[in-house]
């Protein structure tokens, strides 16, 4: 009969953690549970002591402080799975859980469920044919090296990425790997995961490609996997429920959710709030019951690959009101004023909004101190705002009732650019074009962290003609990405050539665009 190594990667809610390994325990599999470091000691010893008499939990050796889309994800992993290889020689399959899993289904039924077929469960998809990234780097997630956390240092990880471009940096995938992609949410039979912690210990030239690969819980295990393991004893698929918003965010599971979640085909599901007191307790309960019949519907997956498949544009149950559409609206216009010196951007459009009514909004993705009215929690971070960008921009739209908005982004992001540009809404695109002093790009390096106060004169020299063509570069980038209704405003420009342009990027009269540009201040610095 099968027997479940649990391996429990979590960073938070000790007391959680402690019923939930007392929970599948009690029905005679094991658990490991790797804490991740950068959580509070106090928390991990309370773990430790509490579950300090259960033979079937052990710990991992060392804790690692993990990071979103780091290889520290899956050296946490390795170093659980190594624990509980070593721990329980009766473990004949390992499953990836975090704090946020809960089992929908009995002990008894998943045991019989992996008695029934010797495979494993892991979700991997060709990287580069398949559609599983829908969004954001793809490639480039594997032939560069990747430092910086995109999240914590994103100048520094998307700058690291351009230089290594430009230099020609790109590296190669190991010959004899077939790179794949998939959930990290897997089950693993105890020979396949042997296999695979022998490979790793033999081929170090793998772990060090991996380490500086950017998300590698998606790639590594469901590379090695099929490497190593025949085809015919691998089922692409998740034992985790699990759905995603238009957004790619995990959809929250709530009380009134206990029936639709115990009839899907899965063994676990995230995430389940942490509200949903009524339903942690009925699921808590479930895992020891014996005799129990689970009459699957099986529409969990269908819906799942549904989801997914289209680009993640999933609906959770009870909707958040920004979520119910992901358009901004064919009706309406957006027009994005770039420019570099952030300054200059604001003022024009304080002036396009004083001129023409026009409501408009400064560096909103840029830049955490924008001035926005509440919209429900939506506009509260950079991250939200990024993440829910179409959403955000509509409700803009909606509160201040127009068919029209002008808003600035930084030449920088691009991709933010390309993806407002996807949508069905009308967009037009500004750039200011400045010039920049020597003293200006000094001070620009000093406030992105290039350069500080003390740094010498000869590595100030150096770095100038870097960071000038840096900025060029961005200018040229976006005339190259071909969008359509692109305008240019110039600094150099002799009085009245900007008109012609800005008004026929707001759509206004020549004589409107000429009142907006006639102040003498407008591109001071």
């Amino acid at each position: 009969m099968a027997k479940i190594a649990y391996i429990l990667l979590t960073h938070k809610d000790p007391d959680g953690i402690i019923a939930q390994a007392q929970r599948l325990t009690a029905a005679g599999d094991y658990m490991a549970i790797h804490f991740d470091a950068n959580a509070k000691k106090a928390d991990y010893d309370r773990i430790r002591a509490a579950l300090a008499d259960n033979p079937s939990v052990v710990f991992a050796r060392r804790r690692i402080r993990c990071g979103w889309g780091e290889w520290s994800l899956v050296e946490a992993t390795l170093q659980a799975l190594r624990a509980a290889v070593a721990a329980f020689p009766r473990a004949t399959h390992f499953y990836m859980l975090s704090g946020d899993c809960m089992c929908i289904k009995s002990a008894e039924y998943a045991h019989d469920f992996l008695d029934r077929d010797d495979v494993d469960y892991i979700e991997s998809l060709d990287f580069l044919n398949s559609d599983w990234i829908k969004t954001g780097i793809k490639e480039e997630r594997l032939i560069y090296r990747h430092w910086f956390n995109e999240r914590k240092h994103k100048w520094w990880f998307y700058t690291s990425l351009e230089w290594q471009k430009r230099l020609g940096l790109a590296r190669k995938v190991p010959d004899d790997l077939q790179i794949m992609i998939g959930s990290q949410w897997w089950c693993l039979r105890r020979r396949t995961v042997e296999w695979l912690l022998e490979f790793i210990d033999r081929r170090r030239d793998v772990v060090r490609f991996f380490r500086t690969t950017w998300i590698p819980d998606e790639t590594f295990f469901q590379t090695l996997v099929r490497h190593l393991v025949p085809e015919a004893q691998i089922r692409s698929r998740t034992l985790t429920f699990l759905m995603f918003t238009d957004y790619g965010m995990p959809v929250t599971f709530y009380n009134d959710h206990y029936d639709l979640l115990l009839a899907q085909d899965y063994l676990f599901a995230r995430k389940i709030s942490p509200d949903a007191v009524e339903l942690k307790r009925k699921l808590g309960e479930l895992y020891t019951v014996t005799g129990q019949h689970f009459g699957i519907s099986d529409e969990g997956r269908a819906l799942f690959r549904f989801l997914t498949g289209r680009g993640r544009i999933g609906r959770r149950f009870a909707p958040r009101f920004w979520e119910t559409g992901s358009s901004i609206g064919r009706e309406r216009t957006l027009m994005i004023v770039t420019c570099k010196k952030w300054h200059v951007a604001k003022r024009l459009v304080d002036r396009i909004r004083n001129v023409t009514g026009i409501p408009g909004v400064h560096y909103l993705f840029n830049e955490a101190t924008c001035a926005l009215p509440d919209l429900g929690g939506i506009q509260s971070t950079l991250e939200k705002r990024t993440r829910h960008r179409r959403a955000l921009v509509r409700m803009l739209f909606d509160l201040w009732q127009t068919d029209r908005l002008v808003i600035c982004i930084d030449p920088a992001s691009i991709d933010l650019i390309q993806d407002f540009y996807a949508d069905k809404t009308d967009v037009r695109l500004l750039e200011v074009e400045c010039v920049f002093t020597d003293d200006y790009l000094l001070g620009h390096a000093r406030r992105v962290g290039l350069a500080a106060e003390r740094t010498p004169q000869d590595v100030l020299e150096r770095l100038l003609p870097t960071i000038r063509y840096d900025v060029r570069f961005e200018s040229d980038r976006l005339g190259d990405a071909g969008f359509e209704r692109f305008h240019r405003l110039r600094q150099s420009a002799a009085p009245g050539e900007n008109t012609l342009p800005l008004a026929r990027f707001l759509g206004i009269a020549p004589e409107k665009a000429a009142e907006v540009l006639a102040v003498d201040y407008l591109f001071t610095d």
